[in-house]
């Protein structure tokens, strides 16, 4: 059993940064393909980014491309996404999440694991 606790997100104007962590215990990290998830109310839960645990190849949805990235430490079990340029459409609760699928993917049907989620906001 895999869990997982997202930490980093926060309050931030147009164009800032943040840096989110997604911390995992429980079960052997460097197998897990980790993915970045964001949902705002009403609408459905989308890709954002991720990284696969064999190659650590990547994929990014368009909308974050060129802003957002994506990296892994195994030594640390940890998955960060970085965020710069941020919009008021990146609001959102962003979630961390886990498969064993050994190739990037940004469906959360195949995601095994979830962590709780951290909040974004966007707003000048």
């Amino acid at each position: 059993q895999l869990q997982l606790v997202e930490s980093g997100g926060g309050l931030v104007q147009p164009g800032g940064s943040l840096r989110l962590s997604c911390a995992a215990s429980g079960s052997t990290f460097d197998y897990y393909t980790i993915g970045w998830f964001r949902q705002v109310p009403g609408k459905e839960r989308e890709g954002v980014s991720c990284i696969s645990s064999s190659s650590g190849s990547t994929i990014y949805a368009d909308s974050v491309k060129g802003r957002f990235t994506i990296s892994r430490d195994n030594a640390r079990n940890t998955v960060v996404l970085q965020m710069h340029s941020l919009k008021p459409e990146d609001t959102a609760v962003y979630y961390c999440a886990a498969t064993t699928l050994g190739v990037a993917t940004m469906y959360p049907a195949l995601m095994d694991y979830w962590g709780n989620g951290t909040l974004v906001t966007v707003s000048s």
